[in-house]
């Protein structure tokens, strides 16, 4: 089914019952009023005006765009009734404040990452990508089938908050750096720009974390002011010019197998919206959210190509560095737990959820892919 054709079958299913019913009044009623039939599909359908600040800038078309997709839709869904106006980030807060105005009304919704907020509550950053943690299709099952959205929303609650997945990135790179990192030695010093727990995690190893949004990045990174800095990917960190001033181009980033970026409701807001109109938000997002992986996936490989093509140096993490940033995880896990009953409840079930999926993935995901990798070398 097209994608068009899926939402507007949503809104048909909203408006059936309310318009089957409108015909009738008009077939039996008297010529001359029907006070009845018109304010009941006006009450099924109000006209409701929000506004979603995004924790991003519009030329991150992939990241941004899921925003733009998920308001297109529910605006088609409901005729226009159900309007929802993005704003990029900076527009009306800036990405450091996006869920605090969902939470203070200033605006209805945000879109953004929690790990922003690692600040307020290290729950917030393994809500959005766990260094070691779950990847894509495996956090989409724990949110969508295991109790991971009810967990999340347990927690985000007590601000006020209420949260769907709302796009996940993939697995990232490990990012640019403007020298070899070698052996876990050279990590001692590295000033990196980094997101969420990750860079409490590095602090273990001697990097000095670094919190910067990312239009700050580039010229942070050419200055000399940051050695390194991580962003998602080739679609997005060729837009951003990293390769431009910083030719080392590691991969994996161990700590985001999986960046899952949410929609953000005021949750007193979303509860007061119709139970039809809250499907239509439900399905929106559940498409945004399986739609921005698409993109990455397809725009990914390409950039890649040109990236290296243009002369960056790409460089897996030696077995060394991930087993001591294993370790450093690890450690920061067991500490954070016992001083934060949030976090131990949420992480706990997602590393039992994590292991279980491995058990599976390494019978038939990983074999499959193992063996495509290397036929495609061989030339298949």
């Amino acid at each position: 089914m097209k994608r068009r054709q899926f939402m507007s079958a949503g809104a048909a299913a909203v408006v059936a019952g309310a318009t089957t019913q409108t015909a009738q009044a008009q077939t039996t009623a008297p010529a001359v009023t029907n006070p009845v039939a018109s304010p009941a599909v006006a009450t099924s359908m109000p006209e409701i005006r929000w506004r979603l600040t995004s924790g991003f800038p519009k030329s991150l078309d992939t990241i941004y765009g899921a925003a733009d997709l998920f308001t297109k839709y529910v605006s088609e869904a409901t005729d226009g009734r159900f309007q929802i106006q993005p704003f990029a980030a900076g527009e009306i807060v800036g990405t450091a404040q996006a869920i605090d105005a969902v939470a203070n009304n200033t605006v209805e919704m945000a879109h953004t990452a929690s790990y922003y907020y690692v600040g307020k509550d290290p729950t917030f950053g393994i809500l959005t990508a766990a260094p070691f943690g779950l990847n894509t299709r495996q956090q989409n099952s724990w949110y969508y089938h295991n109790g991971g959205l009810e967990l999340a929303n347990e927690f985000y609650g007590k601000s006020g908050l209420y949260a769907l997945p709302g796009g996940n990135t993939g697995t990232q790179m490990g990012g640019w750096f403007r020298k070899e990192i070698k052996t876990v030695a050279d990590l001692n010093g590295l000033k990196m720009r980094i997101a969420g727990l990750a860079g409490n995690v590095l602090q273990k190893l001697g990097v000095v974390p670094q919190q910067i949004p990312g239009g700050d990045i580039y010229p942070a990174l050419e200055r000399g002011t940051i050695d390194a800095a991580e962003w998602v990917g080739p679609y997005d960190d060729e837009k951003l010019g990293f390769n431009k001033v910083a030719p080392f181009y590691y991969y994996p980033g161990w700590w985001e197998g999986g960046a899952m970026i949410k929609f953000w409701f005021n949750k007193e807001k979303l509860a007061a919206v119709p139970k039809s109109y809250r499907a239509i938000v439900e399905a929106a997002a559940a498409y945004a959210n399986i739609d921005m992986t698409a993109k990455y996936d397809a725009k990914n490989p390409a950039a890649l190509r040109r990236l290296v093509g243009g002369g960056a140096q790409l460089r897996p993490f030696s077995p060394e560095i991930l087993d001591a940033c294993y370790k450093a995880s690890s450690e920061f896990y067991d500490e954070t737990m016992a001083k934060n009953a949030d976090f131990k409840k949420v992480w706990e079930n997602m590393r039992a959820f994590r292991n279980e999926e491995y058990l599976w993935f390494q019978v038939a995901e990983y074999t499959y892919d193992n063996y495509m990798i290397r036929a495609r070398a061989r030339g298949g």
